[in-house]
């Protein structure tokens, strides 16, 4: 209902508008984009400390982390297949005694 209206159609492109011009500005300011690559940067290196410190803290409390579950999953899965090999390596020989 209130998408029909003019009004607020007008609203809507005047904000889109503003907003878009001020992203603009925003990034044609070097010292703006300088301050957000450092703080990009500065959030990538505190989640790698906090990334290694529950590793840590995971292996310190002898808890798996997510790849070392990953890791088990792929080798169960490994498993799984060779035994369905071996299996149906023996079906196949006990098919083929008199």
């Amino acid at each position: 209902m209130l998408k029909n209206n003019p009004m607020v159609k007008k609203l809507v492109e005047t904000g889109e508008e503003r907003v878009g011009k001020l992203a603009q500005a925003l990034l044609s300011n070097e010292r703006f984009v300088t301050a957000l690559q450092s703080l990009v940067q500065r959030s990538l290196t505190a989640k790698g400390l906090l990334d290694k410190s529950l590793r840590t803290a995971l292996a310190a409390m002898n808890l798996p982390s997510s790849e070392d579950v990953e890791s088990l999953r792929r080798k169960v899965t490994e498993i799984e297949t060779m035994l369905s090999r071996i299996e149906a390596k023996l079906g196949e020989r006990f098919e083929q005694r008199p």
